[in-house]
């Protein structure tokens, strides 16, 4: 098998450590390495593999080189992508490590060109965002994994306050917000208060104009063993939608649910697995996209291709 491997020096581990991007040539064997800098370097790299043909791509980063490397081979294959193999590179790595990808990224790397990798089709969420200064008026078209507004886009704003510190950071924010909750401090209405929006869900608008949560996503586990999305991938057809309403004193204590892969539950919620939504703000407003926070006025998620996902024999 022809692989191309495609390393983003900007994520975290290569940060890290500056030898790792010269240890993952060595390791690269035959294989071709393409060391992209940014978007349009990627976009670049993608377009001549579509041109010139390969048989795999290897994706080293983090989940948003994983969601910007498929949005870019989308594009330039027109929809058909080749085989990805996600490589660990990044803080986490939520979205691999669902798909058992993990670990360090040289001896990874080496057991996934040693011998015919396992396939698996995974399915995508294909997200189109509009705002008045995107795109020159045009919906900015991308693949992705986990789509988060409210609490979601929040939480990775404090997060990325605090460093970006990875899953040991991001359990200890949760255990803040956690404890907040049941008093209404600062940080749990700062995180959980509802934010003003529309969603419209399978065509039909939902009564509340204000949701503390919606989030999206094709994966179960969305970190830290956070199984808010516990219907993830059932359905390569219908990603799986939770929304709430609930204030922070409501939403907070329902967190042992979502560790135990349990509905929610509560008035006005959604929670099933839906062909598309929109969500619509009253203003530019954040959202989140597997970890890389963005912003729009308005967001319609629907399921995205198939991929085949390449990963290291065990």
């Amino acid at each position: 098998m022809r692989f191309h491997i495609i390393l983003n020096p900007s994520a975290r581990m290569y940060q890290r450590d500056p030898t790792l991007l010269d240890r993952m040539r060595q390791a690269s064997g035959s294989a071709e390495v393409h060391v992209t800098h940014s978007l349009e370097e990627l976009d670049e790299v993608c377009d001549q593999l579509a041109k010139n043909g390969c048989d795999a791509i290897a994706l080293s980063g983090g989940d948003g080189t994983l969601s910007a490397g498929v949005s870019a081979l989308s594009r330039a294959f027109a929809g058909e992508l080749p085989p990805v193999a996600p490589v660990p590179g990044g803080t986490a790595g939520t979205i691999a490590r669902n798909w058992g990808i993990a670990g360090d990224p040289i001896s990874y790397l080496r057991r996934l060109l040693a011998q015919p990798p396992r396939r698996n089709v995974r399915p995508s969420l294909h997200l189109s965002a509009v705002g008045p200064e995107m795109n020159n008026g045009a919906a900015t078209e991308r693949l992705g994994f986990i789509f988060g507004t409210g609490l979601v886009s929040k939480f990775f704003e404090l997060y990325y306050e605090h460093g970006a510190k990875g899953y040991a950071g991001s359990a200890w924010l949760v255990a803040q917000i956690f404890v907040h909750s049941f008093y209404g401090g600062p940080l749990a209405r700062r995180i959980l208060e509802p934010m003003p929006c529309t969603l419209v869900v399978d065509g039909v608008e939902q009564e509340p104009d204000a949701w503390s949560l919606i989030c999206s996503a094709v994966i179960r586990n969305l970190g830290i063993h956070m199984m808010l999305t516990h219907c993830g991938g059932e359905d390569h057809a219908r990603p799986h939608l939770v929304a709430t309403p609930m204030t922070p004193r409501q939403l907070g204590p329902r967190a042992p649910l979502v560790l135990a892969g349990k509905p929610l539950g509560g008035p006005h919620n959604v929670d099933q697995l839906t062909r598309n939504f929109e969500v619509r703000f009253p203003e530019l407003s954040p959202y989140v996209l597997d970890g890389e926070l963005l912003e729009a006025d308005a967001v319609t998620v629907k399921a995205g291709p198939q991929i085949t996902i390449l990963s290291a024999q065990r």
